[in-house]
């Protein structure tokens, strides 16, 4: 199994002068649960290199076991420090990809042509794509063979407009994913604010936020096994 993690390359929090990046625990959750399980990993992003961190994501609230295990391991830290650029990789190369959250995605990724490209090549081949808390945000401009938005008449779902608004940053992001994706005829679907909570729809898993972050990794392994069967 070889797995393609595609992280931001975005660093800035809007206009509030505070950064953003990756969220921690959405790289490191689903990293361990691929590794684990046998998977080969590669990490990519815009820009190659090493990824910026939304520091908020390793400050003591939020860390947990797996994101400890990342900072202390010498391998994942070098693999981080040098993720190829995301204009690099083929789709041929993976069976599956993974994209992590954090806020940055929602101004680099959702609008990169070759994130894009990637996701419709992944759909094309008929290989599991899975996302979390504001990754799914990547699918906004990403669409279906005869040209309809991806998320469509498909459940999904993503960071919440309770969640972005408990966090102060409804004003802040360039769009809200709820919003964008009932507004592009998405089924979008939410449990309660920061419990874990994933929505599979054919090739397609979600998650909510970062406690979902294990659980959409797992569904993804899941979707692998049932289609190599």
């Amino acid at each position: 199994m070889k797995v393609l993690m595609v992280l931001t390359s975005h660093d800035q929090l809007g206009n509030t002068g505070r950064k953003t990046g990756f969220w921690l625990e959405e790289l490191a959750a689903p990293y361990y649960t691929f590794k684990d399980a046998g998977a080969e990993i590669v990490l990519a992003s815009p820009k190659g290199g090493q990824p910026p961190l939304d520091p908020k994501s390793n400050e003591p609230a939020f860390q947990t076991e797996l994101t400890r295990r990342f900072e202390a391991d010498a391998d994942a830290l070098a693999q981080l420090a040098s993720t190829v650029r995301l204009d690099s990789v083929s789709q041929a190369d993976f069976d599956t990809v993974f994209y992590p959250g954090g806020h940055g995605p929602l101004w680099d990724l959702a609008e990169d042509k070759h994130s894009i490209a990637l996701i419709q090549s992944f759909f094309a081949a008929a290989k599991p794509v899975a996302l979390v808390c504001h990754a799914p945000g990547v699918l906004r401009h990403v669409k279906t063979a005869d040209g309809r938005p991806l998320v469509e008449g498909k459940k999904v779902t993503g960071f919440t407009n309770s969640e972005e608004a408990a966090v102060g940053l409804t004003d802040v992001v360039p769009f809200l994913i709820e919003d964008d994706f009932t507004a592009k005829g998405g089924i979008f679907l939410k449990g309660e604010d920061w419990a874990p909570y994933v929505v599979s729809d054919g090739l397609l898993i979600t998650g909510q936020n970062p406690a979902s972050s294990a659980p959409a990794a797992e569904a993804l392994i899941a979707q692998l096994g049932n289609s190599t069967k």
